[in-house]
């Protein structure tokens, strides 16, 4: 077993050490703040009333997948049959799926560096070789065919909306990488967790271009503001049905009974609506913000991340982060969570709490920062 490399979640070290401080100000975790729709609260409520207690089948809730894919068709023009659709204990499980059906001992998966910590664990902890690949802001922070070409893959991950960089995989490109894994017989996981939370522009959906070897995952952590009541999907090809169904009776049973029935009441448009609007504003308002104090790349098009250069103060992203911590009491995520290409400069914001909550934390790093300059 490869586990021994296996890295921690280094914001988890910051999560810790930031409750020693009750005044302190949170850019740390990718976790909404916002409750979910009130129709989702009924839902539970009558869930419980109800006894809803039992295993449901492994796939999940007949009519919580007939919605999602009623989502595909109207938000994508995407017909899938719901025997597609998996419900997962969060997208943890998601992963789990889609990497056992494509991947075995001794593949390799291709990822983008920087990108979420988890792709890189979950191949170490399953014995798969993870294939790094640097983007930048060169490359808008997107892998395009030119990074795939150098290397023999078995499988590629992707994330659009990204964390931690929030860019959105342009709609041409997508289609480009989806084509060239086609053709070379690669499986292409698409990570779709932040789709919703879209600014400027809509992310598209890998599942638009017709290929049969993509897998899509996607959850109500995010958008859906449900993040504790741990609730992915993974949609499979046809001829991995049967397959997905063993991994996920293997694995886990089913997803939480009582989070399936919420998410029946998920898919509240009006809501969020309202949501996204939120996360716009917080957006606008943090990144105006940051601008006058770091480098930042690009502006990001979704999600509810800010990924910072921070190398005028610091090439140690973890030690710049602590220092934050400890001196003005404001929790950051240090980049090099993320991977190893310039991460030791970066530094991720998440605009996951309040606008007044965020201004104080700016107050202070304005302050903070101003004050190291000048003894510089």
């Amino acid at each position: 077993m490869r586990c021994s490399q296996m890295s921690s979640f280094i914001v988890m070290d910051i999560v810790k050490e930031a409750e020693n401080y009750k005044d302190c100000i949170h850019f740390e975790i990718g976790q909404p703040d916002l409750p979910p729709s009130p129709k989702v609260k009924q839902a539970l409520h009558v869930s419980i009333d109800e006894n809803k207690f039992s295993y449901t089948q492994s796939h999940g809730l007949v009519e919580l997948r007939e919605k999602i894919a009623q989502h595909y068709q109207t938000t994508y023009g995407v017909t899938i049959d719901i025997e597609q659709i998996f419900l997962t204990p969060g997208t943890s499980g998601a992963f789990l799926i889609a990497y056992a059906l494509t991947l075995g001992k001794g593949t390799t998966l291709g990822f983008s560096d920087p990108s979420y910590p988890c792709y890189k664990n979950f191949a170490y902890l399953l014995e798969i070789h993870p294939c790094f690949m640097p983007i930048g802001k060169e490359d808008n922070f997107e892998l395009h065919v030119k990074h795939l070409e150098p290397h023999a893959l078995d499988a590629l991950q992707i994330s659009s909306p990204a964390n931690p960089t929030g860019n959105i995989y342009d709609r041409e490109n997508l289609k480009s990488l989806v084509t060239y894994c086609e053709k070379k017989n690669i499986a292409f996981i698409s990570d779709e967790l932040y789709h919703g939370l879209t600014y400027e522009k809509e992310a598209s959906c890998a599942l638009e271009f017709g290929s049969k070897n993509v897998y899509v995952i996607n959850g109500f952590s995010k958008y859906y503001c449900l993040p504790g009541q741990r609730l992915g999907w993974v949609i499979v090809p046809k001829e991995k049905i049967r397959h997905a169904e063993m991994v996920a009776q293997n694995l886990f049973i089913c997803a939480p009974t009582l989070s399936q029935y919420g998410a029946l009441e998920a898919f509240d448009d009006a809501y969020l609506k309202e949501i996204k609007a939120e996360f716009q504003k917080r957006r606008d308002y943090l990144y105006g913000e940051l601008s006058q104090l770091f480098d930042i790349d690009a502006k990001p098009e979704g999600a509810f991340y800010i990924w910072a250069n921070v190398s005028h103060y610091s090439d140690d992203s973890f030690s710049f982060a602590k220092e934050l911590l400890e001196n003005i009491h404001i929790a950051t995520t240090p980049g090099v969570d993320f991977g190893t290409n310039g991460t030791n400069c970066y530094i991720r914001f998440a605009y996951t709490r309040s606008i007044e909550h965020m201004r104080e934390g700016v107050e202070r790093l304005k302050n903070y920062l101003k004050e190291k300059n000048e003894n510089q």
